[in-house]
């Protein structure tokens, strides 16, 4: 497998590092600054203070202290300001994670508005802007930034922001540490690190994490593994490090519930199976040379290697209307259970590989950044289909023959070239200046039973400036603002399904279709912060982007991409912590209001408000649009609350505890299928008197979960930790869409489709959770 292989290359080059020739001593000594590296590279950087954003800069090992047995998007949405998830794919694992309205997600048809950067590489997957959580070593994790606004320095995707994590070294985490631990719905896990510095020189890290689950819906187990390594060498000539990151997941992510079925029982999946397997082999080669006191030289270069297969249970989207459906009047409006349901299969295999070069220089009163990146991605696709009937537990059982139904190879080459200047204009005023040049060049080469009709060749060239002042007032007050611009290509998934005449089989398969434009995205940003032993932050943004892609349902599992106008998230945020004695507390507030700016007609049949535009449906009795939604300028765009609050207070008592409680509280949001908010339960006709019965409201509701966690010092480098989630086993949802259920109140499939209901599916939150565990320091007192 290509996993293995790359761990032997990795091998090979730790192998050849452990010769590498100590770097020699020089007179000169490099100035000790805390900076603030603006790129995914390290560098010079600037200081915290004159970066004209609110930067969110947090420890990944204090969060999950806090935090025990929260996975990584749960540790990002409850601590750091702007985050919150949405558990569409029913995994936690697998969840969206939103910030100011834009989002990194693991699913396919998700606009993706994020970039994500594990050590200078970004690890958005090429076939479609995915980031999939479930390969990011958590245990390695030092630290997290989150970088708002449409920074053109972190290259494609960076239209919302950038999330940025560090991992650990030697070094800087040094000695062992093991930990197990164990909780309810079956969950329990090993991890282990090791760091160690030999001489003055050299480092070397390791860690492993194993993971297990049962889940608390039905059939839901999971289990994944992570390991990394890295070894490094720092000298005051500079620094070389290699890293090695592996990971091998096997999630069950049962998704959406019909509301109905979950009122009549918490822990009911729609249908199943809904699995994805993961894997991710990467090598990450970096390194900085000091050309002088002032100038530094920084590089990477990088291989990642992934492969990914799903498999689906659905309902089979041919047989509403076909000859076995009883509203045709088969077996007398009985109706057959035959092809019933399908096993939807997925393989999809993406390689990376990639080179940055980043010089820095601090010259009089400006700080100069410069550099190029290179990245060339392969990725495979390939979708087959197979009829089948439900048993009793709305599980596939397959009868038909397996269909080849796609077949895509995809070869995109982005090459970047980006400037960068900070200027003091006074002690107390700092201009920052920034450009990147983006070049994409994408092809697609159809290999399966359609060919040649998804070939395709598409070039996508972008200029994106930047630019941001900062003021000092008194000691410890900043003001700022910036106006930046930032972009994101079309992907081969989005390329290869953007025709409403054939939508696509989530997730993956395509069809012949028209090109895509690229979306660009405009962020200004105004605001004020201050520190000392309390620290305060306050600011508006705004991001109005062009051409956002959307992904557009024709049925529960089907749809196709689109280009929609223009979109915009606006918002306010504010932020305050600080500590006295043995308290530490935090609170942060965004208001996030994410619009659609331009009038649309949207596919959304299970929405009651359709058909009910003459805009959009001719009333001419011809049922043309019918299915068809009018979204005006101003409507809310589903997935987003206006309102999140985060609390936070720990307090270290006698004895060696530590007690915290956290609070995140979000309100209401719109579910997907209802972007023009417009959705209504009840019985609605179209403008052509056609009348339709739908259930469930179109939202859902607004909610306030308490956590609590507590860790005692035992001794002897001993230490326990525990935490309840959800202390008050809140029921809530966080997120949901419009969709058909074919299914009775019994759980059985109705073979006369017009008894199917149109209502709204639900992404239902976890129960109250309890997890324990400990940990020992080796070597500790």
């Amino acid at each position: 497998m290509r996993i293995v292989r790359a761990t032997q290359f990795t091998t090979a080059c730790l192998l050849g590092f452990a010769s590498f020739p100590a770097a020699s001593q020089v007179s000169q000594s490099m100035p000790a600054v805390l900076v603030t590296a603006p790129t995914p590279l390290p560098g010079f950087g600037v200081p915290k203070d004159q970066i004209p954003a609110n930067l969110a800069v947090a420890d990944v090992t204090a969060m999950r202290g806090s935090a025990p047995g929260a996975q990584l998007p749960e540790l990002m949405s409850g601590h750091l300001p702007g985050i919150h998830v949405n558990d569409y794919q029913g995994n936690a694992l697998q969840t969206d994670v939103s910030y100011r309205g834009f989002s990194a997600s693991p699913l396919l048809g998700t606009p993706q508005g994020l970039s994500v950067f594990q050590d200078g590489v970004r690890i958005n997957e090429p076939f479609g802007d995915v980031v999939l959580w479930d390969l990011v070593p958590v245990r390695a994790l030092a630290g997290v930034t989150v970088v708002p606004g449409s920074n053109p320095l972190f290259g494609l995707n960076t239209l919302g922001g950038a999330i940025v994590f560090r991992t650990k070294s030697g070094d800087t985490h040094p000695g062992a540490e093991a930990e197990v631990a164990a909780g309810n719905h079956g969950r329990r896990s090993v991890e282990i690190e090791y760091g160690r510095v030999d001489g003055e020189d050299a480092h070397l890290y390791v860690a492993g994490a194993w993971t297990r689950e049962d889940g608390w819906r039905d059939h839901s187990p999971s289990d994944g593994t992570q390991v990394f390594a890295k070894l490094g060498r720092r000298g005051s000539l500079g620094e070389f490090e290699v890293s090695l990151t592996g990971a091998d997941t096997n999630l069950i992510g049962n998704g959406l519930v019909p509301a109905t079925m979950l009122a009549a029982r918490r822990s009911a999946i729609f249908t199943r199976p809904d699995n994805t397997r993961n894997r991710v082999g990467m090598i990450n080669v970096s390194g900085s040379l000091f050309l002088s006191a002032h100038s530094q030289l920084s590089a990477t270069l990088y291989y990642r290697d992934g492969r990914s297969r799903t498999l689906n249970g659905d309902a089979n989207d041919n047989f509403e209307g076909g000859a076995n459906d009883g509203e045709t009047g088969a077996n007398g409006g009985l109706g057959f259970n035959v092809d019933t349901a399908s096993a939807n299969r997925t393989a999809t295999t993406q390689s990376g590989r990639g080179v940055a070069l980043q010089w820095s220089a601090s010259a009089g009163d400006h700080q100069w950044l410069a550099g190029t990146s290179y990245d060339a991605y392969r990725s495979g696709f390939r979708q087959t289909s197979q009829t089948g009937t439900f048993d009793a537990a709305r599980g596939v059982l397959e009868t038909g023959a397996e269909i080849l139904e796609n077949s895509l190879q995809g070869r995109s080459g982005t090459l970047g070239l980006f400037l960068a200047d900070t200027v003091t204009l006074d002690s107390a005023t700092h201009l920052s200046v920034s450009a990147r040049w983006n070049r994409t060049h994408l092809t697609l080469r159809d290999t399966g039973p359609t060919a040649p009709a998804m070939n395709g060749d598409h070039l996508f060239t972008k200029l994106n400036p930047a630019v941001g002042i900062t003021r000092r007032i008194g000691e410890a007050t900043t003001l700022y603002g910036g106006i930046s611009q930032g972009s994101r290509a079309p992907t081969p998934i989005e390329l290869g399904c953007a025709d409403p005449a054939n939508p696509c089989t989530l997730p993956n398969a395509m069809a012949s279709d028209p090109p895509l434009r690229q979306v660009v995205a405009r962020t200004m940003e105004l605001g004020v912060r201050g520190g000392g032993a309390t620290r305060w932050n306050a600011g508006f943004f705004q991001t109005d982007s062009t051409d956002d892609i959307l992904f557009v349902g024709t049925t529960t599992s089907a749809g196709y991409f689109t280009n929609f106008g223009k979109t915009r998230r606006r918002g306010l945020e504010a932020g305050l912590s600080g500590g006295r004695g043995p308290w530490e507390w935090r609170a942060g507030y965004t208001h996030t209001l994410a619009t659609f700016r331009t009038a649309a007609c949207l596919l959304a049949e299970n929405n009651s408000s359709r058909g009910a535009s003459t805009v959009c449906t001719p009333a001419d009795g011809s049922g043309t649009g019918d299915d068809l939604i009018a979204v005006s300028p101003g409507n809310r765009m589903p997935g987003v609350p206006a309102h999140n609050l985060k609390l936070g207070v720990s307090y270290r008592a006698a004895g060696g505890w530590t007690i915290a409680a956290e609070v995140q509280a979000l309100s209401s949001q719109y579910v997907r299928g209802n972007e023009n908010n417009a959705h209504q339960a009840g019985t609605h006709a179209d403008v052509n008197g056609v009348a339709r019965t739908f259930l469930g409201a179109g939202q859902v509701a607004g909610y306030a979960v308490v956590n609590l966690s507590a860790r005692a010092d035992l001794g002897g480098g001993w230490e326990f930790f525990g935490r309840v989630g959800n202390l008050f086993d809140r029921r809530y949802s966080t997120g949901g869409a419009l969709a058909e259920n074919p299914f009775g109140r019994s759980g059985a499939f109705l073979t006369n489709s017009d008894g199917w209901a149109r209502e709204t599916f639900v992404a239902p939150g976890a129960p109250r959770s309890l997890w324990i565990g400990v940990r020992h320091r080796f070597g500790g007192a």
